[in-house]
């Protein structure tokens, strides 16, 4: 998928996916496409368990592996960065407990959905 454009558009509807799955399970989506100095944030949440920074990860196939696969060490870093970032800019969060979640989605060639999951505290800080 080398095409901008459509890569955005792809991206774009992993997130409303991923959005519509975590209210469907109890989270409240405060944020869409977060930008802060680090870079953007996909989904600010929130659950019971407090605040949750979300990024989307969506393949189409398993050539480049799975989509969780592609959160290395350094996008783990970068994501504490983000979320670390947000914090500091909005104090009214300062407060409360956060971490951050991946939400993993894979589709079939055609483009049909074949697994969402939601890994959460996928980032050890």
């Amino acid at each position: 998928m080398k095409n901008t454009r459509a890569r955005k558009t792809f991206g774009d509807s992993a997130e409303r996916v991923a959005a519509l799955h975590l209210e469907q399970n109890g989270y409240r989506i405060l944020a869409r496409n977060v930008r802060t100095r680090y870079g953007e944030i996909d989904l600010i949440a929130e659950d019971a368990d407090g605040l949750a920074f979300v990024e989307v990860k969506a393949r189409r196939g398993r050539s480049h592996g799975a989509p969780e696969e592609a959160i290395t060490p350094r996008k783990q870093l970068k994501l504490v960065q983000l979320a670390e970032a947000f914090i500091a800019e909005n104090e009214m969060f300062s407060d409360k407990a956060w971490r951050i979640d991946v939400v993993a989605i894979e589709l079939d060639k055609s483009g049909k959905l074949i697994r969402l999951d939601v890994i959460k505290n996928a980032v050890q800080m």
